[in-house]
């Protein structure tokens, strides 16, 4: 299957060297660049792309607000954010708007290649080693407040306490894992699993918390207090 990239960049040399790294892929078309946020958006509604490599800091609208629209009006279009500065606040802010990865242009060719591979599959990229420590700051930064009076632990919603609940014994060891940052491998080597039932099991996690990705999961996994 051709994965179908559009670029949104407000630097043209930028665009092109990303075009020319995809175009030696024999699986990636990049179907239109963008030079802003809104041209984006009108451009994801003309080309239906399966990946959008989006900047941050860009004219009219930026990738952020872009991203958000974008998700909210083609979901099945999955947002990977390229950024030359490694800040914290741009990493929450595509979290919450529902980007499903997070890269520093500075990377390698290679790791732009495999990241929207890994985003193009329905996988989050954010690596464990860098992202989990940054996932748990940001749920607790939106959590503070919401401790219950006995300071026991959060205060759940209906629908995360439901979602909790739903998960079975397995589930919830499975989920723990993920949120350690485990491959689907490492937990089945951990849990003495197989390889398709550690995928089963992720897929009822999603499913249950409803979460779009991998990166969700380990949201709500911090959010309920499965992991701190």
């Amino acid at each position: 299957m051709t994965i179908r990239v559009l670029l949104a960049d407000d630097q043209e040399l930028v665009r092109s060297g990303f075009s020319l790294i995809l175009s030696m892929e024999d699986d990636m078309e990049v179907v239109g660049q963008a030079g802003n946020g809104q041209e984006a958006i009108a451009l994801t509604e003309q080309t239906q792309p399966d990946v959008i490599l989006m900047d941050v800091q860009m004219p009219v609208m930026d990738g952020i607000e872009a991203t958000a629209r974008i998700r909210q009006e083609y979901p099945e279009t999955s947002v990977l954010i390229l950024t030359t500065f490694d800040r914290e606040d741009y990493l929450f802010a595509a979290l919450e708007a529902g980007a499903s990865g997070f890269l520093l242009k500075t990377s390698d060719a290679d790791d732009l290649v495999d990241a929207i591979r890994k985003v193009a599959s329905g996988l989050a990229l954010l690596s464990p080693e860098m992202t989990l420590p940054l996932i748990a700051r940001f749920v607790q930064s939106t959590s503070r407040g919401k401790e219950n009076k006995q300071g026991s632990g959060p205060e759940l919603s209906p629908e995360d306490a439901f979602a909790l609940s739903s998960l079975t014994p397995r589930e919830k060891e499975t989920l723990e894992l993920l949120a350690g940052g485990m491959t689907n491998a490492e937990i089945a080597s951990t849990l003495f699993l197989g390889a398709a039932t550690v995928k089963t099991h992720v897929s009822n996690i999603l499913a249950k918390t409803h979460s779009r990705d991998r990166v969700g999961a380990v949201i709500f996994a911090h959010r309920v207090g499965l992991v701190s």
